[in-house]
Parts: structure tokens; C-alpha cells; sequence
């Protein structure tokens, strides 16, 4: 069964399209991506898919419910961690998912039964009386994901959940969300690291100016649109290199600062010349989902 199904969804904000006649589908039980730089539309199409805004033209079903028509009753059944951590300072972890499972009108008993289980999921069961003050960026992240369970939803929509997390506060935080998985949840999920959506990710969707230019599944993605081999090139004689020899020997060369990208789908001429030089250095690997996401978005900065 669809968990959210969105067709044709578009919103305006004065003559600005932001999200411009796009589909989406979540299937139970799994996990779904968003991507697109920024700016792409992707926190409008979540408010959108929350009945937190109004669509100008489009339908959305949510847990076979009408939104926004009855997205207050969709939400009771539906999880979210947003990009930025709201917790409440003045509480401690326990009374902070205390107060929140009173938000969803849960009997207290059934609050305090939940809330040891979803301390330990979160690796809190020893701060439970700690400040918020007193939690590090990952702890205050764990707590957001487990606040977001306190109700047992059966969607859960994430952004950016691991933003500003070091690199093994984001491995916690993504076996927490495989467990969600194994467990049946469905994850709706927008991230801006690549290697996250393709561990995490059973299909995803490009955004980029409020429509969606590529979806599919990771793999599915990184063999239909990129060559299945890249070379990056360093050093400061790089685009001398390329020009002479790098754009020849691959199938397309790209610079993004002092580093040549070269994609080929057989790199061995490439490797080849580059080991018998001294005054470059090269990193040789296969196509992964950034490679796609450069390529359909572009390499500027977006503001």
C-alpha cells in the first residue's frame, strides 16, 4: 500500500514556481529520497506533503487520507525530525518525549511505558534526567529522532537528519534508521549527503527548480546517467594534462576548482599515463550518486 501518493503538486510563492507539477510515491516499508541542491524546493514539497502549506494545484494522499484537507488527522500517524532541533531546553531527554507524546493526546501510561524503550533505542537510557544543554549535537539528534517515534508512526519524514553530526554520530543515526526499516516503517527522507542516501535509500528522486529531473533507485540511477568509472586528477599542471591528454583518452572531463574530473568507461589509458607522472596525483573509482547529482544539477554553488 502507498503510504503518500502526490500528482501534479505545484506551489507559488508570488511569481516564483517553487515546486512546479511534480509526482511522488512511497511505498510501505520503505525508505524514499528526496535530493536537489538548494533551492531546489524539497523543504516546501515536505510542508506541502504535511498540510503545514496549501497547495495552489495538486493532490496529495497520505496514509489514505486527504491533504491538507485532514492532514491534522494523517499527522497523528506520521513522525517528523526537521532540519534544525526544536527540543526544549527547559526540560530534560525523559520530559521532553513526556510532553511531546502529550501532544499527540497519548494516555500517560502508555507515554511511560514507551519512553525507557525509545531512550535506549536512542543511546539516552543514562542521560534520561540530563539538561538539553548538557547533550552533545549527536545526542540532541538521537532525542529528535526518538521524540519523532514517541506516537509509533507508521511514516516518518526526516531532513537532514544528520547535518552537523560527526562521522560516527551519522553511522548511529543510520543503523537507528535501518531498524525503523526492519521494522516496517516507511522513511521519507531529503539529505545533501549522497553516501547517505545511497546507503539508506530503497528509491529516490532529483529535484532541482521544483521538478523532478531523474528517480529510481541509486544504482539504477548512477548506470543510466554516468560512466561507470571516474578519475580525479590533482596538481597544478592538471588542466594541462587534460587538455592534452585527459580529454582525449575519457568520454567527458570536467575542472571543479584545481581538480579534473574524467568519467570513462574503461579508465586504464587514463591510470596508465597519470603513473608515470610525478607532479600529479590521481584517485581512481568507480561512478557513484554525487557524480549523477553534479551532472544533472550543475557544479555552481547555489545559494
Amino acid at each position: 500500500m502507498e503510504q503518500l501518493l502526490v500528482a501534479r503538486l505545484h506551489k507559488s510563492y508570488g511569481n516564483h514556481e517553487v515546486v512546479a507539477g511534480i509526482d511522488l510515491q512511497l511505498k510501505a516499508g520503505e525508505c524514499f529520497g528526496l535530493l536537489g541542491p538548494n533551492g531546489a524546493g524539497k523543504t516546501t514539497t515536505l510542508k506541502l506533503c504535511l498540510g503545514l502549506a496549501d497547495p495552489d494545484r495538486g493532490e496529495i494522499t497520505m496514509l489514505g487520507l486527504p491533504v491538507p484537507r485532514r492532514a491534522r488527522e494523517a499527522r497523528r500517524r506520521v513522525g517528523i525530525v526537521p532540519q534544525v532541533d526544536n527540543l526544549d531546553p527547559d526540560f530534560t531527554v525523559r520530559e521532553n518525549l513526556l510532553v511531546y507524546g502529550r501532544y499527540f493526546g497519548l494516555p500517560e501510561n502508555d507515554i511511560a511505558q514507551r519512553i525507557p524503550g525509545l531512550l535506549e533505542f536512542a543511546g539516552l537510557a543514562a542521560r534520561a534526567d540530563a539538561k538539553i544543554q548538557a547533550l552533545s549535537g549527536g545526542m540532541k539528534r538521537r532525542l529528535t529522532l526518538a521524540r519523532a517515534l514517541i506516537n509509533d508512526p507508521d511514516l516518518i519524514f526526516l531532513d537532514e537528519p544528520t547535518t552537523g553530526l560527526d562521522p560516527q554520530a551519522r553511522h548511529l543515526i543510520w543503523a537507528r534508521l535501518r531498524q525503523l526499516l526492519n521494522q516496517g516503517k516507511t522513511i521519507f527522507l531529503t539529505t545533501h549527503f549522497m553516501d547517505e542516501a545511497e546507503r539508506l535509500c530503497h528509491r529516490l528522486a532529483i529535484m532541482d527548480r521544483g521538478r523532478i529531473i531523474a528517480d529510481g533507485a541509486p544504482r539504477e540511477l548512477i548506470d543510466r546517467h554516468i560512466e561507470p568509472q571516474v578519475v580525479e586528477v590533482y596538481g597544478d599542471s592538471a588542466e594541462t594534462w587534460a587538455a592534452a591528454f585527459g580529454r582525449g583518452a575519457a568520454e567527458r572531463c570536467e575542472r571543479t576548482g584545481a581538480t579534473i574530473f574524467c568519467y570513462a568507461h574503461d579508465a586504464d589509458a587514463l591510470v596508465h599515463d597519470l603513473d608515470r607522472r610525478t607532479d600529479l596525483r590521481y584517485l581512481h573509482r568507480p561512478a557513484n550518486l554525487e557524480d549523477v547529482f553534479l551532472k544533472l544539477t550543475g557544479r555552481e554553488l547555489r545559494d
